[in-house]
């Protein structure tokens, strides 16, 4: 692919379903839905609202409730990373409502492929885009009214991996650790939050996966999908 069509939209922004849509949470949902398949779990729900996933989790008690903020009566657990590496996950499905990726994502549910990603899943991600030549591709900036400039350095390096280019994640991973976002939460401004989740964030490619969210039914299911070696730069 030489060159991508490519624009970068907050979710405000958005006026009519995109053909492919990547979806950018990198502090933290999208960090945390990556850790979440990493540590096992089958696919992750994303909720549209508190009370739906409340909802689920009362209709599924063997699901896992995940949002974002302190701890909360009905929740398993909160939206860090840091937390959640140590937390097995074997099998299980999580319910997952934050205040900006879970929105993203259902704010373009009609796309006809939806990727969610952080840098922990950039190579993956634009791997699969490779495979989906000629398409128009929306990145939503989903921090901060469309501002956050970790999800739109993020954006922008997986559209430039996605040409084939070689590209140095130092520059776009540096404006991500310099951001408000970042800066939150090393400083314990945002609440339920582990000491090394800018950290985690930050981590290029720590994942050989793409993560694809899909409409069942009624509900948004986000799941992982396996990509080659990231050495390995054929297509699936």
């Amino acid at each position: 692919m030489i060159g991508m069509d490519a624009c970068f939209l907050g979710i405000a922004e958005l006026v009519e379903a995109p053909s492919v849509a990547v979806v950018v949470d990198v502090m933290r949902a999208f960090t945390v839905a990556a850790w979440a398949f990493a540590q096992g779990a089958e696919k992750i729900v994303l909720a549209e609202s508190l009370d739906e996933a409340l909802a689920l989790k009362a209709r599924h008690p063997d699901w896992v409730a995940l949002k974002d903020g302190p701890p909360a009566p009905g929740f398993d657990m909160v939206n860090s990373p840091g937390l959640l590496r140590s937390v097995d996950l074997g099998g299980r499905t999580v319910v997952q409502k934050t205040t900006a990726g879970t929105v993203g994502a259902l704010a373009v549910k009609e796309a006809s492929l939806v990727l969610c990603a952080g840098f922990v899943v950039a190579e993956a991600t634009a791997r699969l885009l490779r495979t989906r030549k000629g398409d128009r591709v929306t990145f939503v900036v989903t921090g901060d009214d469309g501002q956050a400039d970790e999800d739109l350095a993020c954006a922008q390096y997986i559209a430039r991996r996605a040409t084939g280019a070689g590209t140095d994640a130092a520059e776009f991973v540096r404006r991500a650790a310099e951001s408000r976002a970042a800066a939150e939460l090393a400083e314990g401004v945002r609440q339920g939050a582990h000491s090394d989740d800018v950290a985690l964030c930050l981590e290029v490619d720590r994942f050989p996966f793409a993560m694809v969210a899909t409409l069942e039914g009624s509900l948004m299911v986000l799941r992982p999908r396996a990509m080659q070696s990231l050495t390995d730069d054929a297509p699936i």
